[in-house]
């Protein structure tokens, strides 16, 4: 790695340049067969593979970070999804037929599954592989031109990727731009195929304004403060084992990682006392020991963390221990905290837990109801009607029980939010999906207009009911109302299925395959139509 703590950032008047190159490689499709695009991952699945120590060695001087954390949740995961987006491309790319409709079936309607263009995506410091790399995979997929626009607050992981993707990954097809708000903004003043953000609310606003004045789409990821609402009946060292975990990975910087507890308030210390033993299982020597737990990425949020902890009315329940010049923040459990503390006052992003004690079920809530919809929503119960209830009464990116973070390497399954925590849909497919363009398409013959010709000037009433003929709907009957003592209410009437009906479109098939046989076919749907 070449002085990966040194970025160069990549000159301003170049950013025109690198932009002008891939619109042209988009324009003369580069990417535009499946080969080409298989090509492309199967070289990023490989750049991380052949460098995975060097990887390793970079999250350690940006995040302190575990080496079992940075393969597990980074390095393994994001070939991983290269290995799928390879083997699967092929159908997932595929011309898709629209649902079939006997009016329109001769037109051969379909979703063309086209590229956007040229993708831009910015990255956040906590994931910078895995955030980094897992929409390049979505984008490559999908045939676009990509540049990245990694943090420079993971100046070594950022550095050691411009390093590596110009000798794997084809120039022409993605770029790397290194630098800070100067080139960001720079990037943003461009027209694009797509733009995904992913990091806080405060930039998204900013990346979402910029977007509007070249009307270039936006998605974004942006976390927020997802709560952890905990059934005291539950299994509690599971939980606490599952809580404490997604709180002390990486140092508790993760978009999902859980933020907040609310529990019944008799039970508040049984979960204290169940996360202090949890916490020492974790860390028998201490998690301050190298490569036990991550480290803050820097001072500015080291500071920001430490000044919200020492602010807070709660009352320490263990940890808050702080080193500055390490970076360090212990793991921290705060107990007693209420909605207007200053640990409640934003996403934490870092290793302390506050616990708000409530009433029951109903006021944790609505405790969440009265906030910003987060990322993530946990539950620790096995009671099928305490998790119904609470996923049925909320809103959230994801709904998880019994386990924190692991939903988003479950493959088949979307990473998103709902207003301020994001918009759009990643990983695997849903990056694909994301950056995907849905393309309708339809090739009409011109015997067709024997059908639909009275859709043409002059319009006359003849014409208009033969449109109706056609293209009418016929709704089930209307919702009838039922008085239940002092109550009203609207319900269904079983309108049944029309037999006649049925056996009409059976008979209309049948002469209509006979037909097809004979190529009569402006009989056929003359026949199946008028029917």
């Amino acid at each position: 790695m070449s002085d990966a703590f040194q970025l160069e950032y990549t000159p301003l008047e170049d950013i025109d340049a690198i932009h002008a190159t891939l619109q042209k490689s988009f324009k003369a499709g580069k990417l535009k067969s499946i080969a080409a695009r298989k090509i492309q991952i199967l070289q990023l699945a490989y750049l991380i593979q052949d460098n995975y120590d060097a990887f390793k060695v970079a999250f350690t001087k940006d995040l302190g970070r575990p080496t079992l954390e940075t393969a597990f949740m980074e390095l393994d995961s994001t070939i991983g999804d290269c290995k799928i987006a390879y083997d699967r491309v092929e159908k997932w790319a595929r011309t898709e037929k629209a649902p079939f409709s006997l009016n329109f079936a001769a037109t051969n309607p379909v979703i063309r599954k086209e590229p956007k263009g040229v993708v831009l995506s910015i990255s956040p410091f906590n994931y910078p592989v895995w955030l980094s790399l897992g929409p390049m995979i979505g984008a490559l997929a999908a045939g676009n031109c990509f540049v990245l626009k990694p943090s420079e607050l993971s100046p070594a992981v950022s550095g050691l990727i411009a390093e590596l993707v110009p000798k794997y990954l084809d120039s022409d097809v993605v770029r790397i731009v290194l630098g800070g708000v100067a080139e960001a903004t720079k990037l943003l003043e461009l027209p694009w195929g797509h733009i995904h953000y992913t990091g806080s609310g405060r930039v998204a606003r900013i990346v979402c304004a910029a977007a509007a004045k070249t009307l270039s789409p936006v998605s974004t990821e942006l976390g927020g403060k997802s709560p952890v609402i905990i059934d005291p009946k539950c299994d509690l060292q599971t939980a606490a084992n599952r809580i404490m975990w997604g709180k002390c990975a990486n140092a508790g910087q993760t978009c999902v990682s859980p933020d907040y507890i609310l529990v019944q308030k008799d039970a508040q210390d049984a979960i204290v006392q169940a996360l202090k033993e949890a916490h020492d299982r974790f860390y028998p020597s201490g998690p301050s020991v190298p490569n036990a737990f991550g480290r803050i990425v820097n001072h500015t949020h080291f500071r920001r963390l430490k000044g919200l902890l020492d602010r807070t009315a709660g009352e320490m329940a263990f940890g808050g221990q702080t080193d500055e010049s390490e970076k360090y923040i212990a793991p921290t459990i705060v107990k007693g905290v209420k909605g207007d503390d200053s640990l409640m006052s934003e996403e934490l992003f870092g290793p302390i837990l506050p616990i708000i004690p409530v009433k029951d079920v109903d006021e944790a809530i609505a405790f969440i109801n009265a906030r910003d919809h987060p990322l993530a929503l946990y539950v620790f119960s096995q009671d099928a009607a305490f998790k119904a209830k609470v996923f049925d009464n909320t809103q959230s990116g994801s709904a998880i029980a019994n386990d924190t973070m692991v939903h988003c390497a479950v493959d088949g399954l979307p990473l998103g939010g709902i207003g301020p925590s994001g918009s759009g849909y990643q990983t695997r497919k849903y990056s694909f999906d994301l950056f995907t363009h849905l393309r309708s398409s339809l090739d009409s013959p011109s015997w067709v207009d024997w059908l639909f010709g009275s859709r043409f000037p002059p319009y006359t009433a003849k014409k208009e009911a033969k449109l109706k003929s056609l293209l009418g709907v016929k709704l089930p009957p209307r919702p009838h109302e039922v008085t239940n003592g002092a109550t009203k209410s609207l319900v269904l009437s079983d309108g049944g299925c029309s037999g006649k009906r049925i056996v009409i479109l059976f008979v209309a098939l049948g002469i209509a395959a006979a037909l097809a046989q004979v190529g009569v076919v402006g009989s056929l749907w003359k026949l199946i139509v008028t029917l």
